[in-house]
């Protein structure tokens, strides 16, 4: 696989696009990464994924690939030389899609309701589903070191990257999610340790700093 071209459509604040970033990075995989404007979406975002014309995208010799939680996949089957991301028995990689696809129903939509709410009340029913999402998810940790065990693997990667996110709804919304959910923060510290994610995630100022003149832009 040494000749192929890896191309990485992708935009720095997406927790999306850093869990790609973080496949790659266990992988080992070098590739070329675009960052795209998403206001002003380049030709190729959109050629590459005419349906949704979002990122991230990654483009395999020529080929697109599309949604995050499918490149991970597709990572993780087309370069199976290295450690494998994805559970091999059928239970568990059943349990892995399914809280992946909880993530995705769920931190997105609610977090953005945190730091772009406009009205108080909204914004209080937004942090208490929050809350109850990343409870539910601490829960499925229980006491292990990574949601798949002792080794970091998908169910991490999928979650990872919204914890960059944390401090600006932490601060948007006047709360702790350590004070609410330690064990996931201790959890969360434990991943930050690998290169992969530590090197895969932005600073979590920056973010806030991104969140709030899109705020002011609104």
């Amino acid at each position: 696989m040494g000749d192929d071209k890896v191309v990485l459509l992708d935009f720095w604040p997406s927790s999306y696009g850093m869990r790609v970033r973080i496949a790659l990075a266990e992988k080992g995989i070098k590739y070329e990464a675009r960052e795209e404007n998403l206001v002003d979406k380049s030709a190729l975002l959109q050629e590459m994924n005419p349906v949704h014309k979002m990122i991230p995208v990654l483009i395999h010799n020529g080929k697109p690939i599309s949604e995050s939680l499918v490149i991970v996949h597709y990572i993780d089957e087309v370069w199976n030389h290295k450690s494998p991301l994805l559970p091999s028995e059928p239970y568990q990689l059943s349990q892995a899609r399914f809280w992946a696809d909880y993530i995705d129903k769920k931190i997105y939509s609610i977090g953005k309701r945190v730091w772009m709410g406009t009205k108080w009340e909204d914004q209080e029913v937004a942090k208490k589903e929050l809350v109850e999402c990343l409870k539910t998810l601490e829960g499925e940790l229980g006491d292990k070191l990574y949601f798949g065990g002792d080794k970091f693997g998908f169910l991490d990667l999928a979650l990872i990257p919204f914890t960059t996110w944390f401090y600006t709804y932490e601060t948007f919304g006047s709360f702790s999610i350590e004070n609410e959910c330690p064990k996931l923060m201790v959890w969360a510290t434990r991943c930050m340790q690998k290169q992969s994610v530590s090197n895969s995630l932005p600073d979590p100022h920056k973010v806030y700093d991104f969140a709030l003149q899109l705020k002011h832009n609104c």
